[in-house]
């Protein structure tokens, strides 16, 4: 645990030491209300509710998480550090967990940021603030999924620009196969099981359910597992680094 929070506390340090975490954090405080007011109508609705901001919110998601994670790995392989915190009395379980949560309290620091629209909306009116409450958990668990399979991808490279391209890829595809677009064109193709199982694979879908205020032990299993295999993924990648220079 001193290794965990000693990496943790260097990697939330280096995320503010660089215009990374700055940028991110403007960026996502200018385009989460954007979003919720110009695209989604958040006050030509009528309804004192959060729906516009959470409709867009796994959208943003998508492309600022890779981006907030790109740099975990492919930095350290770039500027020839990763044989260096390998070598270190570090257990690597540590160093890739502390690594997500700094990330992950970035991603929860820039949630925060779009609080001002939840106060704007009690004042407007009556909204049900548990599922208001819910759903920001919701986004909080679908931001730490897309960090971890981030994160890990950030590890296959040493090129920033690459990881984020693979880690936007792999984020869209986890948020478009829940689409009914999607799952039509794959149940006219295909036997219904394989239309269900991509559904099943799908995190829009788990987050839709948070997002309505239902909170079920399937959505937080889902989620965990997506940490954890983000996580287990990176280990093993980087584990393979042992010796090998960038």
């Amino acid at each position: 645990m001193t290794a965990l929070w000693a990496v943790y506390r260097r990697e939330l340090a280096a995320y503010f030491e660089t215009p990374l975490a700055w940028v991110f954090l403007t960026a996502f405080s200018i385009a989460a209300p954007s979003f919720a007011w110009h695209v989604g109508g958040l006050f030509e609705s009528g309804r004192a509710d959060l729906t516009p901001l959470f409709d867009y919110l796994p959208w943003l998601l998508m492309v600022l998480m890779p981006a907030l994670a790109m740099r975990a790995w492919a930095e350290e392989r770039e500027t020839g550090t990763l044989e260096m915190l390998l070598a270190a009395p570090i257990p690597l379980w540590a160093a890739a967990l502390a690594k997500f949560l700094a990330a992950w309290t970035i991603a929860a620091i820039a949630l925060t940021l779009t609080f001002p629209l939840w106060a704007a909306v009690n004042y407007l009116g009556d909204p049900d603030n548990a599922a208001i409450a819910t759903a920001y958990f919701g986004g909080l668990l679908l931001a730490g999924g897309y960090l971890a399979i981030s994160q890990a991808l950030s590890g296959t490279t040493s090129n920033q620009v690459v990881a984020f391209v693979l880690a936007m890829g792999v984020c869209l595809i986890l948020t478009a196969a829940g689409l009914p677009l999607v799952l039509d064109a794959v149940a006219s193709r295909l036997p219904g099981m394989f239309a269900e199982a991509l559904a099943g694979l799908s995190a829009l879908s788990r987050f839709d359910s948070l997002r309505r205020g239902v909170i079920s032990l399937a959505d937080l299993i889902y989620f965990i597992s997506l940490i954890a295999t983000g996580l287990a993924l990176a280990m093993a990648l980087i584990d393979t680094r042992r010796g090998g220079g960038r």
